[in-house]
């Protein structure tokens, strides 16, 4: 009978979790592929051990609910996994290489994330996508109207006055000014969009201990640059 795995490495996917564990005297004594719900069943049966999971989108998730069952669960990130890769790269590879990535005493690990600090990052990336959308509507805007003639002042302060003066200008052609009032409409509702999760970005960092902290020390440092 094989003995209890001491450690495991789990190289995750969107439906199929490869498990390589090793026993104390680094035998090998698990290298197989499980479903979700054969996955959460083997490490509710298993007794607390450390569980390797390379970082990504959904690793946090997983690390929640096996810390929940007891385990030792470390987050290490993609690029430090990759030197242990000892063959052609699949998930049993990943999950050998994590599994013996995770013994390192210089290794560097993730802090798992709980849901609050979860969804404050994905709030983030959120405002960031839309500060990315607004400007390329910004600068679309810009492009056409400068192809009619009408330039605005530089800066993104000057975006709404350019669009009212083209939404004014009476020598467009028909045909353009649809395009240039659907334009106009995208902008006002990314604009009204990025305000509400700046919104939600601020309560969350006025109720957020660790938050004001790094605002606090950060403030002054960038003030003296």
């Amino acid at each position: 009978m094989k003995n209890p795995p001491v450690r495991i490495g789990m190289d995750t996917s969107k439906s199929v979790f490869q498990l390589h564990g090793v026993d104390a005297d680094e035998v090998v004594v698990i290298r197989r592929s499980f479903r979700l719900s054969e996955m959460i069943h083997y490490f509710e049966k298993l007794s607390p051990v450390p569980v390797a999971i390379e970082s990504c989108g959904s690793s946090h998730h997983w690390a929640r609910l096996l810390t929940s069952l007891g385990h030792d669960v470390r987050l290490i990130p993609p690029q430090y996994v990759k030197p242990y890769v000892k063959r052609g790269k699949n998930d049993a590879a990943d999950a050998g290489a994590l599994c013996e990535a995770v013994t390192r005493p210089s290794m560097r690990f993730v802090p798992i994330k709980s849901k609050e600090q979860q969804a404050a990052c994905m709030l983030m990336t959120v405002r960031e996508r839309l500060v990315s959308v607004k400007s390329q509507l910004s600068n679309a805007f810009r492009s056409y109207a400068a192809e009619f003639g009408i330039v605005g002042a530089a800066g993104r302060q000057n975006v709404n006055e350019l669009i009212q003066r083209v939404l004014e200008e009476e020598t467009l052609p028909e045909l353009a000014r649809e395009p240039f009032r659907f334009q106009a409409r995208e902008y006002a509702a990314v604009e009204t969009r990025l305000e509400e999760i700046e919104a939600r970005l601020m309560k969350w960092h006025r109720e957020n201990e660790a938050s004001r902290r790094i605002a606090t020390i950060a403030l002054p440092v960038l003030q003296d640059a």
